[in-house]
Order: structure tokens, then C-alpha cells, then sequence
């Protein structure tokens, strides 16, 4: 596996966080995950052969379909900075015996891959923690080749809720300061703000759709692998233990025989001339 580091602040926290996710990141009430990874990838319709940049990677959630699509002619070349999540996903690739898969640890700013490489270049959940997002578009479109495609998935507007609402409810309590410190998913969540994205970053006739999803909880303690698995995590990690105590149990009590959170996603695509 390549290896590179952040290159600022935002991509610092982004790894810190991810890296401490990793150990509920494929937690069963995290699916959400898997299911739009997986959906981004068939929205494609990838071709045998394609070459596929997926970034951020995770635990291999677009990028594992991705590759199954492609086939053994194909490749993907799989970019995260968290090197746990990374792991998580080659042993994924190795069970699910995948040889087309190469493993980047890098800023998806800084890939260094040569331009007009790829045919599909994939983004889940990802485009909204750089500081300039026009910019890492125009940069993940400059590695498009002709023809091919773009792919931007974003959470919807209800992102998690109402476990989110709780989640922030009970962290005012305690650390008041933190609240929504780190949530930069949270202002790029419908059609219109992505297609606006595509837009600004000098690319053209982008199309967008919000599909809307559930993901279920079998009880309220999944609810916190969902806040261990996810972003939310970073804000956790900045808690004393009695802090976080009193948060997991304050969600435990709002979210007692909730049967569901809102994983509806915004995917969009462009095909580049």
C-alpha cells in the first residue's frame, strides 16, 4: 500500500477520526455504508475492462463493487487517508479474492495519478471535508477520460436523524462548545447544492438525485455503534470519559425504541466530453 500524508488541518482530523471509526465502522447498524456504495457503483453501469479511482475509499464500499464490476481486465485504485479503514478494505479485497485492486493511503487532493486515466472516477462521502470543494472537483475531473464519468454521493438532508438531533441535544449538555464543531457533511445535502458544486467547479450538465433510504436499529445501543462508525466519532474522541459516558447514555435514552435513522443520499454524475 502507497502511503502519503495530509497536507492540512481538515485532513488531519478527517484521518484522526476515521482511523479511531475503523473499529465500528462495518458495525451491522453501519450498512448504510455498503448499501450506497454499492448503488453508487450500479448507477454506472461500469463495462468489463473500465479503470475505476475510487476516494474516499473506507472499508471498501464503492470500491469493492466496483471492482467485482470491472472484472479481472479491470482495475480500481482505492485512495483513503485512514490506514485503519484501509486495512479493513484489503482484507476485504483478499477474502472476496479481487487482484484488480490497488490501495492508496493519500489525500484525495494529492493522488499524484496522471490525468484522463480513468473512466469512472467515484467519491462517496467524501467531497464535503476539504475546505475548497470546487477545487478537489476540478481535480477529480481532471483524472476522467472522454467519455467518462464523475460520480458525486452526498448524504440527504436528514442525515441520520432523528439520532443525529439526539447525538447533538446531548453533547450540548456536557461541552456545549463542541456542537456541530465537526460536521462539514451537513451543508451539501440536496440536488440542487451538488449540482451547484459540479457547476462552480466548471463542469456541465452534472444530474442529480436524492433516493431516500432507512437504515434499521434493531435496538438503542446500535445507535452508538452508528455514532462509533461514522463522523460523529470525531467529536466523541474530543470528550473526557465521563463526558462520553453521559452523551452514550443520554442517546441511549432518546433513541429507546427507535426502529430506524434516515440514510437517504444524493448521487450525482457527469460524463466528461
Amino acid at each position: 500500500m502507497t502511503r502519503m500524508e495530509p497536507i492540512d488541518d481538515a485532513a488531519r482530523r478527517a484521518r484522526r477520526t476515521y482511523d479511531a471509526a475503523a473499529d465500528s465502522f462495518d458495525a451491522p447498524a453501519n450498512g448504510f455504508w455498503a448499501s450506497t456504495g454499492r448503488r453508487t457503483v450500479e448507477r454506472l453501469g461500469l463495462a468489463p475492462g473500465a479503470q475505476v479511482l475510487d476516494l474516499p475509499c473506507g472499508t471498501g464500499a464503492s470500491a469493492l463493487p466496483a471492482a467485482e464490476a470491472v472484472g479481472p481486465t479491470g482495475s480500481v485504485v482505492a485512495v483513503d487517508l485512514a490506514e485503519g479503514l484501509i486495512a479493513l478494505a484489503q482484507a476485504k479485497a483478499r477474502a472476496a479474492g479481487l487482484r484488480n485492486m490497488r490501495f492508496v493511503q493519500a489525500d484525495m487532493r494529492t493522488t499524484g495519478l496522471p490525468g484522463e486515466s480513468f473512466d469512472a472516477v467515484v467519491c462517496v462521502f467524501g467531497v464535503f471535508f476539504v475546505p475548497d470543494r470546487p477545487a478537489l472537483m476540478r481535480e477529480l475531473w481532471r483524472m476522467v477520460r472522454p467519455g467518462g464519468t464523475l460520480a458525486v454521493t452526498c448524504w440527504g438532508p436528514h442525515m441520520l436523524e432523528p439520532g443525529a438531533t439526539a447525538f447533538w441535544d446531548a453533547v450540548a449538555s456536557v461541552r456545549p462548545e463542541l456542537v456541530r464543531g465537526f460536521n462539514p457533511w451537513d451543508d451539501l445535502v440536496s440536488v440542487g447544492q451538488l449540482v451547484e458544486l459540479y457547476a462552480s467547479s466548471g463542469i456541465e450538465d452534472a444530474r442529480a438525485e436524492l433516493v431516500p433510504a432507512a437504515q434499521p436499529l434493531r435496538s438503542a445501543d446500535e445507535w452508538w455503534d452508528v455514532i462509533m462508525g461514522t463522523g460523529f466519532r470525531g467529536t466523541v474522541e474530543e470528550l473526557d470519559p465521563a463526558d462520553a459516558a453521559e452523551v452514550r447514555r443520554a442517546n441511549l435514552s432518546a433513541m429507546r425504541g427507535t426502529s430506524s435513522i434516515d440514510v437517504s443520499a444524493v448521487y450525482a454524475a457527469a460524463r466528461k466530453p
